[in-house]
């Protein structure tokens, strides 16, 4: 999550070793199918951090991210591309978790553990296939956030993250005004600048319900 959370206290990171391959491409792409059940059971670490009740997992963020891809109406968009690339941009926090600001992992660093990952899983789990070389583009063109459909999927991670927030609100009777602080300004689409206004706007009268 790209929120600054200061916890005090935390312990360092530990990352798991990356897989050794076998050379058998069945059981290296079993190993690929298997390792993406972490980011079922990996909770983002925002939320975890603020004590959320059964925090959302990785693969939550980013299969709800997908659907909102498919609300597109921007007809200069690849949408297949924008949804393919919501399911796959965290897809290397399987090997390396939900790393947060605060832990103190600059982002160059940060970039090289997620980049090691996603060779790991391309190369020796999935041993270069065309569809590895596919997820791997994808990652790619997101983190450079360089084409239209990047930028987009970006606001789509901000929004989804938003909206989240407002939900645990709701939910937890939580306080999570730096998760909306660090998103709804940066959206850059129109369409999902609309949806961050009507998210604001459904805040501010859920608000004045409880006054």
């Amino acid at each position: 999550m790209d929120m600054e959370t200061p916890v005090s206290g935390s312990a360092p990171r530990v990352f798991p070793p990356l897989y050794v391959a076998t050379g058998d491409a069945s059981k290296d792409k079993l190993a690929f199918i298997h390792v993406l059940e972490r980011l079922k059971t990996q909770k983002r670490t925002g939320w975890v951090d603020h004590k959320i009740p059964n925090p959302e997992s990785i693969s939550d963020h980013m299969y709800r991210m997908a659907v909102l891809a498919m609300l597109s109406e921007d007809t200069k968009l690849d949408v297949s591309k924008c949804v393919m690339m919501a399911l796959v941009h965290d897809l290397a926090e399987a090997q390396v978790g939900d790393i947060a600001p605060r832990e103190g992992i600059p982002k160059a660093e940060k970039h090289r553990l997620e980049a090691e990952a996603m060779h790991n899983f391309v190369h020796d789990m999935l041993h270069d296939s065309p569809a590895a070389q596919k997820i791997n583009l994808l990652w790619l063109e997101y983190e450079e956030g360089r084409t239209a459909e990047a930028k987009f999927v970006k606001d789509l991670d901000r929004f989804e993250m938003a909206s989240q927030a407002l939900e645990y609100e709701k939910n937890h009777n939580a306080s999570l005004q730096p998760f909306f602080d660090s998103s709804i300004p940066k959206l850059h689409h129109p369409q999902v600048q609309e949806w961050g206004q009507d998210l604001m706007a459904e805040r501010e009268q859920l608000k004045k319900n409880i006054q």
